[in-house]
C-alpha cells in the first residue's frame, strides 16, 4: 500500500464517519457483509468520493468490489487520481 493510500484511506475514515455517520472498524471490513454499507449509502459515497477527491466515477466503474472495503475504495480513487480520470 502506497503514502497516498494511506493518506486516502485517513479521509475516507472521515468522510465515513462525518459524512455517512458508518463506523468503521477496519481497513479490510466488508461494509456489505457487515451491512455497513447498502445500495443507497453506495450512492451517498460515489457522490462524496466525487466531491471529496475531484474525481469522476463513471457508470462502468460502480462495481461493488471497488467498495467493498476501506482498502478497495482507497486503491479506487487513488488509481482514478493517478490514472488522470479526474473531472
Amino acid at each position: 500500500m502506497t503514502n497516498a493510500t494511506l493518506s486516502i484511506e485517513s479521509q475516507l475514515t472521515a468522510l465515513f464517519a462525518d459524512d455517512l455517520h458508518v463506523d468503521v472498524p477496519a481497513p479490510d471490513t466488508d461494509l456489505f457483509a457487515t451491512a455497513r454499507l447498502d445500495s443507497l449509502g453506495v450512492v451517498e459515497l460515489v457522490l462524496e468520493l466525487e466531491r471529496r477527491f475531484g474525481i469522476t466515477i463513471a457508470t462502468d466503474d460502480l462495481e461493488l468490489d471497488h467498495f467493498r472495503s476501506f482498502n478497495a475504495i482507497a486503491e479506487f480513487v487513488a488509481a482514478r487520481i493517478g490514472g488522470g480520470r479526474h473531472r
